[in-house]
This record gives C-alpha cells, structure tokens and sequence, in this order.
C-alpha cells in the first residue's frame, strides 16, 4: 500500500501558545487564538494505543478490499509534533504494537503507518 510520493499530513500550529492539531484549525483549541499556521506533520512516530477490528463494519461506508475482509489494526500514532494522530496499522502481527516505530504511508481515506518489524 505505500505511496510512490511521501504521504504528508498537514496540521496546524498556534501562533500563541504552540498548540498543534490535526487537521489544521482555524482556531486553537488550546487558548482560543485564530493566529495559526499550516505545518507539515512528521512522518514518523511511535504507537501509541491500538485495537484490531477482528469482523468488517459495516458497509457502506467501509468497501471491502478485492480479496475479502482481514482483521486490521487501528490504533493512535504519537508524532514528534506532540500529537496523536488515528489511522490503520499496517503489521504484519497484531501482537504488542505499543511502543513500536511507524511511518506513515497514505493519507486517503484516513491516515495509514506501516509498522517497522511488525
């Protein structure tokens, strides 16, 4: 599933007060200011929370993949930037993510990480 070109996640950082979220805002969360600016995210980062969804949802709007549904882990992603970003997991093993490398890999439909050595 990776990309050819780096996927990049774009957020936001308050003007004020540091405050990053994602996606960009137009206002911060954190102090309320409106002086943001739209950053490019990290691309790596640690697992930090996850769950394997072990029986497909329901469709629409999820769209089943050509070969039939897999159990696929989804989970959050701590940044650099000191956020947390959810998305899909791509592992080979569901077996303790937490705390392991990933790199994301696709942005659309959500973001998606590939787990290193999973």
């Amino acid at each position: 599933m990776t990309e050819v070109s780096e996927a990049t996640l774009r957020g936001s950082r308050c003007d004020r007060c540091d405050n990053v979220a994602y996606p960009a805002a137009r206002s911060c969360q954190r102090c309320g200011a409106e002086a943001m600016q739209a950053i490019d995210l990290g691309r790596q980062g640690t697992v930090w929370g996850f769950t394997v969804q072990r029986f497909a949802p329901k469709s629409p709007p999820y769209v089943p993949p050509t070969g039939g549904f897999r159990p696929f882990a989804m989970g959050y992603v701590e940044l650099p930037d000191g956020i947390r970003v959810a998305g899909i997991l791509e592992a080979e093993s569901f077996d303790d993510l937490i705390g392991s490398e990933a790199t994301l890999v696709a942005t659309e439909p959500v973001p998606h990480f590939e787990v290193a050595g999973r």
